[in-house]
Formats: C-alpha cells, sequence, structure tokens
C-alpha cells in the first residue's frame, strides 16, 4: 500500500513539474514574441546565406534539423496562435471602431505574423541558419507532396485496371463483330492512355525525390510532414494527423476495392 502511494505521489509530482515546465516555456515564448517581433526576426534573418546542394538530397544532419525545428515551431506557433485569438476577442469587446479596438487588431495581425514565421524563429532560436532550413523544409514538402500524389495516383491506376479487366471481359464476350470492334477500339484507347500515364509518373520522379522520400523515411513518414504543417492550423490537437490518417486508410481501401472489382 505504502509503495503504492508512493508511486502516485511520485507520479503526481513529476506531472506538475512537466505542467510548471510547460507554463515556463510558454511563458518565454510570449516574451520573446512580444520584445522581438517579425520585423526584428526578418532583419536578424537576412544575413542568412545558403548554397544548396546541386544534386537536391538532404543529409541526416538536416533531418534531424528539420525535426528540431518542427517541434520548437509548434510550442511557438500555439502560443501566437493563442494571443492572435485573445487579441481578436479584445478588438470584438472594445469596438471594430474604438481606438483600443483598432489596437488590438493591430497586435492580431502582429501575433498571426508570429505563427507565419514560427517555424524561422524556431531555426533562429536553435542557431540553424535559417536559409538553409527553409532549402530544406522546401525539399520535405516536396517529396510530402510527392508521396501524397503517388498514393492518388495508386488509387487512379487501380481503377484504371479494373475498368480495363471489365473492358477485356466484355470483349472477349461479344457475339458479334460490331460489338468486337467497339470494345477493342476502347480497348486500344485504354492501352494508350496507361503508357501516356506511365510515361508522365515516370518523368515526375527523379533521382533526388526517391533518395529524399527513402531518409524521410528513416525519421518520419512522409506524409506527416504534410499533417504536421496542417496542424498549426487546427483547433483540436490531433486533428490534421487524423485526417492524415483517414486519408491513407481511405486510398487503401478505394484500391482494395478495385481490385475486387476485376
Amino acid at each position: 500500500m505504502r509503495r503504492t502511494l508512493s508511486a502516485v505521489l511520485m507520479l503526481s509530482i513529476a506531472l506538475a513539474g512537466c505542467r510548471a515546465k510547460e507554463a515556463f516555456d510558454k511563458a518565454k515564448i510570449s516574451q520573446d514574441l512580444e520584445k522581438h517581433g517579425t520585423m526584428d526576426l526578418v532583419k536578424d534573418v537576412s544575413n542568412d546565406k545558403y548554397n544548396p546542394p546541386s544534386d537536391g538530397k538532404l543529409t541526416d544532419s538536416q533531418m534531424q534539423m528539420y525535426l528540431k525545428v518542427r517541434e520548437k515551431e509548434k510550442a511557438i506557433a500555439q502560443v501566437a496562435k493563442k494571443e492572435a485569438q485573445a487579441h481578436a476577442d479584445a478588438a470584438k469587446k472594445a469596438g471594430d471602431k474604438s481606438i483600443a479596438g483598432m489596437m488590438e487588431g493591430f497586435k492580431t495581425l502582429g501575433s498571426a505574423a508570429d505563427m507565419l514565421t514560427a517555424d524561422i524563429r524556431a531555426a533562429k532560436d536553435l542557431g540553424f541558419n535559417t536559409q538553409e532550413y527553409l532549402w530544406v523544409k522546401s525539399q520535405v514538402m516536396a517529396a510530402s507532396s510527392a508521396a501524397m500524389m503517388s498514393k492518388m495516383t495508386d488509387v487512379a491506376n487501380a481503377s484504371f485496371d479494373s475498368a480495363y479487366t471489365q473492358m477485356k471481359k466484355s470483349y472477349d464476350e461479344a457475339k458479334d463483330d460490331q460489338s468486337k470492334k467497339m470494345y477493342k477500339e476502347m480497348l486500344d484507347n485504354y492501352d494508350k492512355q496507361r503508357a501516356e500515364m506511365k510515361q508522365s509518373q515516370a518523368s515526375n520522379t527523379n533521382a533526388a525525390l526517391a533518395y529524399n522520400q527513402q531518409l524521410i523515411a528513416k525519421y518520419d513518414g512522409a506524409l506527416n510532414a504534410i499533417a504536421t504543417e496542417m496542424a498549426k492550423w487546427e483547433d483540436k490537437p490531433g486533428d490534421a494527423q487524423k485526417s492524415m490518417d483517414e486519408f491513407q486508410k481511405n486510398t487503401e481501401k478505394a484500391i482494395e476495392d478495385a481490385k475486387k472489382s476485376q
């Protein structure tokens, strides 16, 4: 019994410590946003320079940098979002046409700008080259977007193959020459479209993109980059990731359903 009480007490102390640290971190972020606005941030990062590698490939250290910035960015964005909402509420309460309301309106815009630049601020606070970070982020987002398009392409291909199979079945079962000719022309058109689709997919895939997707998969799912970017704007924590999980689930189901109908 004493051991159980001790364990509960230690857990309570640990949770209280975590909450206290979180509150302290948020207060520190809020103070920094107030003392160091977006224009100050822009001036600070204006001297950062970076020449991206010609092959467009990311490195392990750059992925680690991206994940560290992303974690801190989330904390900054949450504070900025909360402050933007508080200023917007204050402006509404004071009245849009009042001086106090107008001042709160300007503060709302300032907090919104802080939210939009949360990642750059995070990179700067962590001591990273902001221009290198922005390049890394663009590569990660490109790989993530390509992964999403690939999922959608898989669905399209599965549906296409299902339609082709049904058309081939109709061709084989046709009893008269006129019907066979019609189905043959449709099958030929399908074959032409399939060849064009494969050519288009091949041209949209490059070595750097494929390499970066494999590297990202070591640290984080490629699609999670989009989910995390969306998470900055969500009202309820976890909604963005839930939407992305639903997207993947629905695409997989669509592919499976298309295969069953063949």
